[in-house]
């Protein structure tokens, strides 16, 4: 029957029959019921957007409401619609439904500020993941498995942050739900960390890393943050950065949450874990991953550190001291026996906060991060290189003899130590044996008949009568100026040396010894040198550590870099050339197509990391 008949039949006007067509050619192109093609993108984001994603439920929570006619009054009323779905907790859907108040409690939470809604979350969450009756534990493959877990850590995050101070609040207490209240016990074991405790716990859920290639994290169940080491004021807290900070997890286990639900009092136990020592935990008969920020609590420590201010400060001025106690070795995490250190010396205006990107890499490496405890080296750069090594070897002394004065630890006696260009010469002054070489080189007197002040003459004999350190058992050269730097012996290097201001009681052993060099037969006119004329090739102190051969037992390994693609022999990395940094009888030496500073090149990195590996196995 044509449309015209049927409108004719029912005496209808002629504009309603227009409008009838129009209908019927509107419908054919999009029914009420239908589908559209989307890109694959917009159809992932709808699939797998959460509340933590999108700001907005799930479809699976939306989906729950719409069941039972509770999504308008969500708009309306959201604490309502909770309270009424939470009622209705013990029926067959009880999964379902807590997920829903889950991700539901979340929102609420975000839109309304009431932190009770965020730790509601977390209960709900852990309900669902961890139910009395395994049977209805969601499986491995339920996409709610992860929605919930995330609930989960962000929910104990956000309620238990105290935002005033950019904290997370895990003192036990009791604290009021939107069903209830919650008693919080705390489980001091995870509180304590090498010895010292944790404190000022900062959540790294919202944080942007920058300045580093990639951000290292791991998924899994907790609140990922970063703590605190409290300084003690023992003998040994000098070595641990001021501005420590650890990795770590919380967690908030409950025994019996579905009950707990019903009474309306709940009880759990905050636990803190070390992220580095426990990967994994346990709750009931499952083994789960603990969540973990290892990038950005490094990132976190380096935020505003003074470390970088002192690059150019620690290279004009000799007594510069950027720690008050005077601390030249220091260690981002606490001592942790088992671990062979790896002992990071930076290079010329530099500082360690430059080892940071390969410290990134080489830490988030289970093979490396488990076996391997880093510790860096900082030093007044301009002062002369015997003087800087003398500070770096008895350093490594006084940490050794503190940290293990008994000897049991067998994996500090395996240590390894990394220097990158002047850091590198003071590396090789741990494993040289001088003798009275650097003295003789110099002055024609032997040293035990110079007329020396005892202060001067002790001074001299640590830095320039050297032995190799027992326990240093392998070296790494990144660029190092072993037959000096063309820029120390040019018109920048002869500035350079005019910025340098050297230290009070460096110069009263120069006016002594320039009055030795004047009374005696030297071989050459003498002056107190700074780090840039200790790497001009004419320096008699260079020629002779060149000349030093490195001790027996003691691998070495070199990697130098020349920029462009000529031959390596012929390069450079535009301050020391590949003929000053090749050493003949290493174990290894790798050329990377790089500047000076290449410790951030991931060929470097990947170098390191080749040498670290084969390091282990070795043993």
């Amino acid at each position: 029957m044509s449309i015209r008949g049927t409108v004719r039949r029912r005496g209808a006007p002629w504009w309603l029959g227009l409008a009838a067509v129009a209908s019927v050619f509107a419908t054919s192109c999009a029914t009420p019921v239908g589908v559209r093609r989307i890109g694959p993108q917009e159809a992932n984001r709808m699939l797998t957007a959460t509340v933590l994603t999108s700001g907005e439920p799930s479809a699976l929570a939306r989906e729950y409401l719409y069941r039972l006619s509770l999504a308008d009054r969500y708009r309306e009323d959201p604490a309502g619609t909770i309270a009424t779905l939470h009622e209705g907790l013990g029926q067959a859907d009880e999964s379902r439904r807590l997920f829903a108040l889950a991700e539901l409690s979340f929102d609420h939470a975000e839109r309304s500020g009431d932190r009770s809604y965020y730790l509601g979350a977390a209960v709900y969450a852990w309900a669902f993941l961890f139910p009395q009756d395994t049977s209805e534990r969601p499986g491995p493959y339920d996409p709610r498995a992860r929605t919930a877990m995330d609930l989960y850590n962000r929910g104990l995050t956000e309620g238990l942050a105290v935002p005033a101070l950019d904290e997370v609040d895990l003192a036990a207490r009791t604290v009021e739900l939107p069903f209830g209240t919650l008693t919080l016990d705390v489980d001091p074991a995870g509180f304590e960390y090498g010895g010292h405790r944790l404190v000022k716990f900062a959540s790294l859920a919202d944080y942007e890393v920058r300045g580093l290639r990639n951000r290292y994290r791991r998924r899994g169940i907790g609140a990922p943050l970063a703590a605190t080491v409290e300084r003690h004021g023992d003998s040994a807290e000098r070595w641990i950065a001021p501005r420590a900070k650890v990795p770590v997890t919380a967690l908030l286990r409950f025994a019996d949450v579905r009950g707990d639900m019903s009474r309306g009092a709940m009880r759990g136990t905050l636990e803190l874990y070390d992220a580095d020592a426990h990967p994994s935990i346990d709750i009931g008969d499952l083994t789960l991953a603990l969540e973990a920020e290892t990038t950005t609590t490094l990132a976190y420590q380096l935020e505003g550190s003074p470390i970088w201010d002192f690059e150019i400060a620690g290279f004009r001025r000799g007594d510069f001291q950027l720690f008050d106690d005077d601390t030249d070795l220091v260690m981002l995490h606490p001592y942790q026996p088992g671990r062979i250190p790896v002992v990071f010396v930076h290079g010329t205006a530099s500082s360690p906060a430059r080892w940071v990107e390969m410290v990134n890499e080489l830490k988030n490496d289970p093979y490396v991060g488990h076996r391997y405890q880093f510790w860096y080296f900082i030093y007044n750069t301009g002062n002369p290189v015997s003087y800087s090594a003398m500070h770096l070897r008895e350093s490594l002394q006084q940490v050794i003899q503190e940290l293990d004065p008994m000897g049991a630890d067998e994996s500090l006696s395996r240590m390894v130590v990394i220097g990158h260009s002047q850091g590198g010469l003071l590396t090789k002054m741990t494993v040289v044996n001088s003798g009275s070489r650097f003295w003789d080189s110099e002055w024609a007197v032997p040293f035990d008949e110079a007329e020396l002040h005892p202060e001067t003459r002790d001074l001299l004999r640590r830095s320039m009568f050297i032995e190799p350190l027992p326990f240093v058992s392998r070296v790494i050269f990144i660029c190092t100026p072993h037959r000096g730097s063309y820029l120390a012996e040019n018109f920048l290097g002869k500035v350079a040396r005019r910025l340098v201001k050297l230290p009070a009681g460096l110069t009263k052993a120069g006016v002594e010894l320039m009055k030795l060099n004047a009374v005696s037969a030297a071989k050459t006119a003498w002056r107190l040198p700074t780090a840039i004329d200790n790497m001009d090739w004419s320096n008699p102190f260079l020629r002779t550590l060149d000349s030093l051969p490195i001790a027996p037992g003691v691998h070495a390994h070199s990697i130098v870099a020349v920029r462009g693609d000529g031959p390596p022999d012929l390069g450079d990395d535009g301050v020391v050339r590949y003929a000053s940094a090749h050493l003949d009888g290493v174990a290894s030496e790798f050329v990377v197509r790089s500047g000076h500073s290449t410790q951030s090149r991931p060929e470097t990195i990947e170098e390191v990391r080749r040498i670290l590996y084969a390091h282990v196995d070795g043993l």
